[in-house]
């Protein structure tokens, strides 16, 4: 099965046109348009794998990821629109840069080749995957999970409609059917045949990619992510700050773990936060020690201590710590020994001590006096993403269409030989 799979994708990404070509513009329509007359189909079969999955025993929490919400099929056909939007700029060539009188260069951009796409439940993954990759002239295997082989199948039917229509061949997008992960390791085993894995949804499915896969692996690492207060800070924005980039979106990689303040501001920071947290919604405040006494747990808001064993981890819920340090070298001390490298903050009305963070701390993205949920393709400016990239190669940070090319070099000479260019230095 793993050879027929790779052999379909590599067939397909050879006989593709070029990057820009018009059909990727007309398959990008034609997927959303399918999506949208398949959209009751589909909410039917991911409604149908998600009670199978309570059937099985699965939570009902995990087992509502595994539907199709309505409000998906607007925002995956807006996230269409988008992409066809951005093709002309990330399609074109780069102009021509002299070479010394003899010869000009300049890139051309060709697709990474063969992708694969790794997610466990949300079905909506499978239209992206089938979307980004594809748009750019990436052939795409999706390995989905086994709970969600009812909508996966319908998402398949659109995208092999969709290449049709636009006459791109049928093996671009393949939606492969496992029962375990037999088939995912014998696939992230080959090296020879995929260029890259794109790993999505938890942690331990992204852990397992990275430590298994022989191919290059673009994908976020855990949200270790500190957001540094400055004795300098403005405090009521700053507790604002630290609970934006936390409670509305707790468990996604670029939210906020925990808060280092300066030791000068920290009782004072702490009540403001304290105070704004009071009339958020549920979270949890995790206090250092050194605090003193801790303020009564009231309503939706849960107080507990902040112990060694916190430190470096990723609270999926809606909590953060709150961690007292000396300054500004004690918390660049601190993310350096618990982070990991994904997001980081400083909030400060010193410019120097803004400069010396972003010098010294080592993130994919790195923000200064803003949520640390600032930490997005689309909020960025960049486009739809397929992930934020932790690594540190290839592609860093968020993860759009740009990221799902490489590029050649054209050399163009007149006749010319080294014998002539090594003349002319």
């Amino acid at each position: 099965m793993t050879d027929d799979i790779l052999k379909t994708a590599r067939a397909a990404a050879e006989e593709a046109p070029p990057v820009g070509d018009p059909r990727y513009a007309r398959y990008t329509a034609a997927l959303a348009d399918g999506l949208a007359e398949a959209a009751d189909r589909l909410r039917a079969a991911a409604d149908a794998d998600a009670a199978a999955a309570r059937e099985r025993g699965m939570p009902g929490s995990q087992a509502e990821l595994l539907r199709f919400p309505e409000a998906e099929t607007a925002r995956l056909t807006d996230l269409a629109a988008q992409i066809r939007t951005m093709l002309p700029e990330v399609s074109r060539a780069g102009e021509p840069v002299p070479l010394a009188g003899w010869g000009t260069l300049r890139t051309v951009p060709k697709p990474l080749g063969v992708v694969l796409m790794v997610h466990e439940a949300r079905p909506w993954l499978t239209f992206e995957a089938a979307l980004l990759p594809v748009s750019v002239g990436n052939a795409v295997v999706v390995h989905g999970g086994t709970e969600n082989r009812s909508a996966n199948a319908v998402l398949a039917e659109v995208a092999e409609a969709a290449l049709r229509a636009a006459d791109l061949p049928t093996g671009l997008v393949t939606v492969a059917e496992a029962a375990d992960r037999r088939l995912l390791r014998a696939l992230l085993a080959r090296r020879d045949a995929v260029d890259a894995v794109l790993p999505r949804e938890s942690r331990a499915l992204i852990d397992y990619c990275r430590n298994t896969s022989t191919a290059p692996v673009i994908a976020s690492g855990r949200g270790f992510n500190h957001l540094y207060v400055h004795r300098t800070a403005d405090l009521v924005t700053a507790a604002g700050i630290a609970l934006d980039s936390k409670v509305p979106n707790p468990v996604m990689c670029n939210s906020l773990q925990t808060v280092l303040v300066d030791r000068a501001v920290a009782p004072a920071f702490t009540a403001a936060l304290l105070a704004a947290a009071a009339h958020c919604g549920p979270v949890t405040l995790r206090l250092d020690p050194e605090l003193g006494e801790i303020p009564r747990t009231s309503g939706d808001l849960r107080i507990e201590l902040l112990e060694s064993h916190d430190l470096g981890r990723e609270f999926l819920n809606a909590a953060f710590g709150v961690l007292v340090v000396d300054d500004a070298d004690a918390a660049i001390t601190h993310i350096r020994t618990y982070g990991s490298a994904h997001t980081e903050g400083v909030l400060t009305e010193d410019p120097t001590t803004a400069e010396e963070f972003t010098r010294r701390v080592d993130a994919a993205t790195i923000v200064v006096n803003g949520s640390l949920r600032l930490h997005d393709g689309p909020t960025l400016g960049m486009g739809p993403e397929l992930t934020l990239s932790s690594g540190r190669m290839h592609s860093r940070g968020p993860v759009t269409i740009a990221a799902l090319l490489t590029h050649s070099w054209v050399v163009q000479g007149t006749g010319t030989t080294r014998v002539v260019t090594d003349s002319l230095r």
